[in-house]
């Protein structure tokens, strides 16, 4: 069983600033996102992580998730992994929530879905590979991806139903750790933004 799984979304993009859905397009990082990039390798490399030597390194293959991953300075040791992708928004790709509520009142991912994207069971059991592959490893793993997949991992370590994630949001060039605690499954930190501060 892993010690921990530490989470890292990818920097800011043209979409997550004005918070349209992304999905599958493959938008790279602003200038704000490499550099928020730049600030948690650099965390990444302090106390108390120190370069995280040996660390099982995982990215969704999407060029903001790569980006930030390289740019981390975690590149060279990682895997791309397609269960790591972003939610498929189906028709909502591209959308706010705004104009999804326009169309679609009341509406919340987490409950309604999408749709011709993919369903809350497909994104439970992408979750739910990915948490299994973290207990399965003996050391810690890092994985850079998107603020749905992740926070739906989130979700599923804790052994909760994915809806659990609408009240766990996740910034971009966020840290996060999921651990243990008295043998349970736990959230030891969660969207933290500290290394941000020397932006």
């Amino acid at each position: 069983m892993a010690p921990r799984i530490l989470l890292a979304r990818h920097g800011q993009t043209q979409w997550s600033l004005s918070g349209k859905h992304t999905g599958r397009t493959d938008i790279p990082l602003l200038d704000e996102g490499r550099r928020g990039a730049e600030l948690l390798g650099e965390r990444l490399r302090g106390a108390p992580f120190d370069g995280l030597p040996g660390v099982e390194v995982r990215t969704s293959p999407l060029v903001r998730a790569r980006e930030t991953c390289e740019i981390a300075g975690f590149g060279d040791r990682a895997r791309t992994w397609d269960t790591l992708m972003e939610w498929d928004y189906g028709a909502y790709e591209g959308m706010t929530p705004a104009e999804i509520q326009a169309v679609r009142p009341g509406w919340l991912i987490w409950r309604d879905g999408v749709p011709q994207g993919e369903t809350l069971a497909q994104v439970t059991a992408r979750a739910d590979e990915v948490v299994s592959w973290a207990r399965e490893e003996d050391r810690d793993v890092l994985v850079f991806a998107h603020g749905h997949i992740l926070r739906s991992i989130g979700a599923r370590w804790l052994g909760l139903p994915i809806a659990f994630a609408a009240r766990i949001r996740l910034n971009p060039t966020s840290l996060s750790a999921l651990g243990w605690a008295y043998g349970e499954p736990a959230i030891e930190s969660w969207n933290d933004l500290g290394h941000l501060a020397a932006a």
